[in-house]
């Protein structure tokens, strides 16, 4: 039986008892004085509880504070692990629940519930609420890993089938008949061969026609977003104040990784975010060997976990996402990739603007950049193209009011809209479109902001398609599925959005699928004929390759300006190639649109650290490890 606690200890004001819990660490010999005065002094500053600093500042072992904890309690600590919880006790509060509130209904002894916690300094809050439930309590300590793991074992095979179906079955495309989309496919071809024998000029006609009328439209798009992104930036937000900074999980989807330590973590020591506000989850599969490997390799500070997603029908980086959501700690969910370099005042900045922001933004969408733009002409046009696309279109799109396509990292969330939309869908190979697709939906708002994250370019032309083919099959799937029933998603977004949607997702496939039929308008500049001009009037040519040459024009002064606000100008004479670098997109586009009909949930994984970072990358990437090194646990306090 556990030993009678003291009542009036456990009501106590949990900030009272700090002093306590460090006073018997200095007498073990756990912790030094100066690091008990400067855990104090952060715990003060923060508002956070002492235990938080301890064990994600000061890296202490968590089953010896835990120790501590249940010492200064007076109760008994308990591992769950090797004594498991009563399975009834906990279903009636639920898996949620336990993880959210850090607590674990354990066992009944006569009238007594026992509750295990791996927050004491938060029971008192909470006891009232259990005592409706389970009636008289007795509390005991665990440690947060033991907890984890405790849900795990009772709850992993439910948690695993609600990440592969958290969205509703309307706005998900698990069931994605890939039968029916091969015979719709079939016969579009059939139709279309059939038309061509019929009437050819009509069907070019058509054709022509409906591909200038896209471009067209794209294009006024993009150069309606540039005009916007004239306008004065916004004055600065007023800091918040450390007291006020939410607690902020990031995740971090891993797979095959085996430089974990020498980049990923280098980088994450570079945040300036305070550790006890901040949770870094690194989400890996289990059947990933080479990742696990690695990490077993590796020490995490305090401020890192990593999170094991069991094998299930799909594996794809929502579906991880989502079974880690349950585990994370904070009320703002972000996402980084591994190959990832956030700006070192990110979560700050995050923090400012979610503190200013409406009721209704429920996204944010920071600026994504490359730290190996130098590596070849495959690097730097990609660099332009996504200095367009973050400095330019995206924040243009947001500032017409219309559906942003997220990108895939960089994104932070309210978790509890997160959570009402059913987080990502766990089959959908563009789950970053796709939510941002479901947000405007349900009345959310997406808002940029100014902070930027360096990621690893594409420098290899194969793998450049795999990458773009698995985008472009995701808005196809995504496009299909929010289109099952049009006359809902009119409702639910308004006419001026319902346009945007159409021009952003159909219009960007159809101008990659019909990417050959512009490509081959640049034969004219060379001063060689077009077939074309067997086919059509003179005036009617002309009128195309004007077009066309307009649009190429306003397209490259629209990358210009997303070079110029990335600081990037050096770039600008390659950015005269672009011409050469998209017809790559219509190859990716005939690959994903083909995986449609017999592998859509496919994920082709991008393979990352194969191309060196440049050398100023590389020096900061230097200066942090040496940094992340020699820090002493007192420093990072």
């Amino acid at each position: 039986m556990l030993d009678a606690i003291d009542d009036s200890v456990i009501l106590a004001r949990p900030a009272g008892l700090d002093p306590a819990l460090l006073a018997g660490l200095v007498a073990g010999d756990v912790i030094s004085p100066l690091d008990s005065d400067r855990a104090m002094a952060a715990a003060r500053r923060l508002d956070v509880p002492v235990a938080d600093v301890l064990l994600r500042q000061l890296d202490l072992d968590p089953v010896m504070l835990a120790r501590h904890q249940a010492r200064l309690y007076r109760v008994k600590q308990i591992d769950p692990g090797n004594r498991p919880p009563d399975p009834l006790l906990v279903d009636q509060i639920g898996a949620q629940a336990c993880l959210r509130r850090g607590i674990l209904p354990w066992r009944r002894f006569g009238g007594l519930t026992v509750i295990l916690t791996s927050r004491p300094d938060e029971f008192a809050t909470q006891r009232a609420d259990l005592e409706q439930i389970f009636g008289k309590l007795r509390m005991a300590v665990m440690t947060e890993a033991a907890l984890t793991d405790a849900i795990v074992a009772l709850y992993g095979p439910a948690l695993t089938a609600q990440a592969e179906n958290f969205v509703p079955a309307t706005e998900s495309c698990r069931n994605w008949d890939t039968a029916r989309a091969s015979r719709i496919a079939a016969g579009g071809l059939v139709l279309l061969a059939a038309l061509a024998l019929a009437a050819p000029v009509t069907l070019l006609m058509a054709i022509l026609v409906g591909a200038m009328a896209v471009l067209a439209v794209i294009t006024a798009l993009k150069v309606a977003a540039a005009i916007l992104c004239l306008r004065a930036p916004p004055p600065p937000l007023a800091p918040v104040a450390e007291p006020d900074l939410p607690v902020i999980t990031i995740l971090v989807p891993l797979y095959r990784e085996t430089a974990i330590a020498s980049h990923l973590l280098v980088r994450l020591a570079a945040l300036r975010y305070p550790r006890a506000k901040m949770d870094i989850c690194l989400v890996l599969e289990q059947d990933d060997a080479t990742t696990r490997a690695t990490l077993a390799r590796t020490r995490l500070p305090g401020w890192i976990r990593a999170v094991t997603v069991p094998p299930g029908q799909v594996r794809t980086k929502p579906r991880a996402m989502n079974y880690a959501l349950p585990f994370a700690r904070g009320s703002i969910i972000g996402v980084w990739d591994a190959e990832d370099a956030p700006a070192p005042d990110q979560l700050h900045v995050v923090a400012r603007h979610f503190a200013h922001a409406a009721p209704d933004v429920a996204c944010l969408q920071g600026v994504l950049d490359y730290y190996n733009t130098g590596t070849n002409w495959l690097t730097r046009c990609f660099t332009i193209e996504y200095a367009a696309w973050f400095q330019v279109v995206l924040p243009g799109l947001a500032r017409m009011r219309l559906v942003v396509p997220l990108g895939g990292t960089t994104l932070f969330f309210r978790r509890d809209a997160l959570v009402a939309l059913g987080a990502w869908d766990a089959h959908n190979v563009t789950e970053d479109a796709d939510l941002g697709l479901r947000l405007a939906r349900h009345g959310y708002t997406t808002a940029l902001i100014p902070t930027v994250t360096l990621e690893e370019a594409n420098g290899r032309a194969w793998p450049w398609v795999k990458q773009r083919s698995r985008w472009l099959k995701g808005y196809a799937i995504t496009y299909c599925v929010h289109m099952r029933n049009p006359v809902l998603l009119l409702r639910d977004l308004g006419l001026w959005r319902f346009i945007g949607v159409q021009i952003m997702f159909a219009g960007t496939l159809c101008l990659f699928a019909l990417m050959p039929l512009f490509w081959s308008l640049w034969l004219l500049p060379l001063g060689l004929g077009h077939p074309l001009q067997d086919w059509l009037s003179p005036a009617v040519f002309t009128a195309v390759w004007v077009g066309f040459f307009l649009s190429e024009i306003m397209a490259l002064l629209v990358n210009l300006a997303g070079l110029h606000k990335a600081g990037k100008q050096h770039l600008w004479g390659w950015a005269l190639t672009l011409p050469v670098y998209f017809p790559l997109g219509a190859l990716a586009a005939y690959r994903g649109l083909a995986e449609l009909a017999h592998r859509p949930f496919y994920w082709d994984k991008t393979a990352h650290g194969v191309i060196q970072a440049g050398p100023r990358y590389s020096a900061a990437s230097t200066a942090a490890a040496s940094s992340f090194n020699r820090v002493t646990k007192a420093a990072e306090i």
